[in-house]
């Protein structure tokens, strides 16, 4: 019979721990964000001298050496101010107004800043999760909004002079196009994907070959097609809009990428949330309404933002088809000889730039948000 061995018990005090490092404060962060390992402190290092390469020559050309105040192209030219000329800033506020409106009648400006007011009343209380009555709110904004906007900007009604939409461009343009898309290309972008997935054999094959088709040719033939083909398949007393022609050939090829992107959120519910839905009575419509869609839609945020992001740089494209957006009516200025200098062209990329990147980025960051706020699953 085996004698069980003596447990080990120790006759000394171990040897005390070194105490914890700091986790709290600007060095820790660095110490373990930044240098932990010699790999990382190497990555580290080369990163900066990167960034810092790019960055002081931005700075620089941005601000330190730019041209703040001046009237034409004498003042941005380095014989005037005596150094080596950054950015001329006084380019961008004579052509302001032709970026913001486009040739927009100078007397009916106020119709757009008066749209832009109101979508911005509307869509900010719609941002903000504590403010009461969102459902009012998101009526006004999605239904009753773009009506009202359609005939401040087009007139013709209470007294407004007519406006046509070959006139209008800028970041106005911009704004129509992206909020268009952005509006229509969800809801058809669900009604694709929840057609996709039909069990009804029709639907389901006209929903994969129009998802497939838009899918299948790139935004500038789309473009071209709206614009110039399509009036060719129409009587001929029919007469539609070039703007129309473009908004809707955004919003069907946005929405057939949507549709995948929601198909994706529909196909990561597990069949325990259908069937529970089944269990309670609810038909098909209710069931994805107030129970599958929901956790769809969450679980793709990420995807569906950056459709809109995409879309939102994509209407740039639409300067091919002669409608000038903010980057069109920025190429049209360059052409202005009061403002021809070498650094001009630069001066106007980097504000087109800046605009776009602060927007993209308010977006991203905003879904960024919403994406925490309603991830609940590990809340106790």
């Amino acid at each position: 019979m085996a004698i069980a061995q003596p447990s080990y018990i120790r006759r000394t005090l171990a040897e005390p721990e070194p105490p914890p490092m700091t986790s709290e404060g600007l060095l820790a962060w660095m110490r373990v964000r930044l240098f932990d390992g010699a790999f990382n402190a190497v990555l580290t290092m080369v990163s900066a001298v990167i960034i810092a390469a790019l960055v002081w020559p931005t700075v620089k050309f941005l601000f330190i050496d730019a041209v703040w105040t001046g009237s034409s192209r004498v003042d941005c030219l380095s014989e005037t101010v005596g150094h080596e000329v950054g950015a001329c800033w006084p380019f961008i506020r004579a052509k302001f107004t032709q970026f913001m409106y486009g040739f927009y009648p100078a007397s009916e400006q106020w119709r757009v800043d008066l749209t832009y007011a109101l979508g911005a009343l509307l869509l900010v209380p719609l941002l903000i999760p504590r403010v009461p009555a969102k459902g009012t709110n998101a009526i006004l904004f999605f239904g009753v909004f773009p009506v009202v906007a359609f005939f401040l900007l087009v007139g013709d009604v209470f007294g407004l002079p007519h406006v046509e939409t070959r006139v209008w461009g800028g970041f106005l343009v911009t704004l129509v196009i992206s909020f268009t898309g952005i509006i229509f290309s969800l809801p058809l972008g669900i009604l694709l994907a929840l057609g996709r997935r039909s069990e009804l054999p029709i639907i389901r094959t006209l929903s994969v070959v129009f998802i497939e088709f838009w899918r299948g040719v790139p935004l500038i033939t789309v473009l071209f097609f709206a614009t110039y083909m399509l009036p060719l398949f129409l009587p001929g007393n029919w007469k539609i809009d070039g703007l129309l022609r473009v908004l809707i050939g955004v919003v069907l090829f946005a929405g057939a990428y949507m549709a995948e992107v929601v198909r994706g959120g529909l196909q990561a519910i597990g069949r325990g949330q259908f069937e529970g839905a089944m269990a309670l009575g609810l038909g098909y419509w209710r069931t994805m309404g107030f129970v599958i869609l929901p956790q769809a839609l969450r679980l793709v945020i990420p995807g569906i933002v950056n459709s809109f992001i995409a879309l939102f740089k994509d209407t740039t494209l639409v300067l091919i088809v002669a409608i000038f957006d903010l980057l069109g009516q920025l190429r049209a200025a360059f052409a202005d000889p009061t403002w021809a200098t070498p650094v001009t062209l630069f001066t106007g990329f980097a504000f087109a730039g800046m605009v776009y990147f602060l927007f993209s980025f308010g977006m991203s960051r905003y879904a960024l948000f919403m994406e925490r706020r309603l991830n609940t699953e590990h809340r106790h």
